[in-house]
């Protein structure tokens, strides 16, 4: 079995074709959904505003070491389609940004 590796994930996106039914819910939950609420986590956090253009998602994955970033990315995107489809929200051009926490560099203050 491969080593596992910790990955932050932020997936990037457009609001498309949205449903009225989808612009009133996403507007009516549009202050929960600011900046200053994301996390990363295994579920996700959205976050956009009140324009419902561009979203972004910011999640955790865990994922072979040996699959890479190219994976975790490919895994986000997937978590992100599923997520935005059940709730019937239309979107596209998903992009993924990774970054592979077991071998980031901290430079520590002394």
């Amino acid at each position: 079995m491969s080593e596992q590796h910790t990955y932050r994930v932020i997936v990037r996106g457009t609001f498309e074709n949205l449903s009225e039914e989808s612009r009133t819910r996403l507007l009516a939950e549009a202050d929960d959904h600011g900046l200053a609420a994301m996390q990363f986590t295994e579920d996700g956090s959205l976050a956009y505003d009140r324009t419902l253009k561009h979203f972004s998602y910011r999640l955790v994955v865990l994922s072979d070491a040996a699959d890479g970033e190219e994976m975790a990315g490919a895994i986000a995107e997937d978590r992100v389609e599923r997520a935005l489809g059940a709730l019937g929200h239309g979107f596209g051009g998903l992009k993924s940004k990774v970054t592979d926490m077991d071998t980031m560099k901290i430079n520590y203050k002394r």
